[in-house]
């Protein structure tokens, strides 16, 4: 999510979020709440009853029988964005929060329930997206030295490793369920595109072949059959840009690679789709569309 602390500088005041739930089998949009405020990257809950996103710097609960929301109690770390994943029993959630001293986003985990925070990543920026099966490894984008690669943490914290070293940025980093591959978006061919490789870095390989769309953010369904994606047209922005306000598409794909399928066109981009959202039965996703209130 690198750009998204630099895309803090558009004016977001106006956005209006709508809070969406697309159904595979049906080929169906669900509105679940509207907001007349910003809101970015709904997670679902382990138990399915929930989803969870950020707004204000704050992380919160949707109950999604009874639409009441629910913030979780996060102590001092108050500035979260959209990078958030939930442990693999879904007892904890990890955020990524910019630190008041310099601003920079680091990570830190802290119960379901609400508590004190714990800090895993002393550097900074650093930009949460994944959590392994196991619990033990969380998976990030971050900035070393003008370089913005994919990285892994001991959960408990320690030494970091990195994990990807080409030019330009590589970001959106995902365990798949069985934790062998983490999936993720790399600049180094020329647009955005999505590559997936071994958990320890090797074997990186190039899952989609977009000639028109920069591809970002590939979310692995929990049955591991499954991929689904934002698409940016090519020419609408950068290849290394992820923007708010522009017209995008979710698509889909095998997550053995091959032809990728449009299922929704909406107005969004940054804040729509940052983390994995699917449910756990794989047969629905969460994401968020935008209008731009009129001043």
């Amino acid at each position: 999510m690198q750009l998204s602390d630099i895309s803090r500088v558009w004016d977001r005041d106006q956005d209006e979020s709508i809070l969406e739930i697309y159904d595979i089998e049906k080929g169906t949009r669900e509105i679940i709440h509207e907001f007349d405020y910003l809101i970015e990257a709904p997670n679902w809950s382990k138990d399915g009853k929930y989803l969870i996103y950020n707004s204000k710097g704050k992380i919160y609960k949707l109950h999604l029988e009874t639409k009441e929301i629910e913030e979780i109690y996060s102590d001092y770390v108050t500035n979260c964005n959209n990078d958030h994943v939930l442990s693999p029993d879904g007892d904890y959630i990890a955020v990524s929060h910019g630190t008041k001293e310099d601003g920079k986003s680091r990570i830190y985990i802290l119960p379901m329930s609400g508590g004190v925070p714990r800090l895993i990543t002393p550097l900074g920026p650093s930009y949460l997206h994944g959590w392994s099966p196991d619990g033990k490894m969380l998976t990030y984008c971050a900035e070393r030295k003008g370089e913005y690669d994919i990285y892994t943490i001991p959960v408990e914290g320690g030494e970091e490793r990195r994990l990807t070293d080409s030019q330009g940025l590589n970001d959106g980093p995902e365990y798949d369920p069985s934790g062998e591959y983490i999936w993720f978006n790399s600049v180094r061919t020329g647009l955005m595109q999505v590559w997936r490789m071994k958990k320890d870095g090797s074997e990186q390989t190039q899952m989609t072949f977009d000639e028109g769309w920069n591809t970002w953010f590939p979310h692995i369904s929990p049955d591991g059959k499954t991929v689904v994606m934002i698409a940016y047209k090519k020419g609408d922005l950068k290849p290394e840009e992820h923007l708010p306000h522009k017209n995008v598409e979710l698509r889909l794909m095998s997550a053995q690679g091959g032809e990728v399928r449009t299922l929704v066109k909406l107005f969004g981009g940054q804040g729509t789709i940052n983390v994995n959202s699917w449910s756990p039965d794989s047969k629905r996703f969460a994401f968020v569309s935008y209008r731009i209130r009129e001043k």
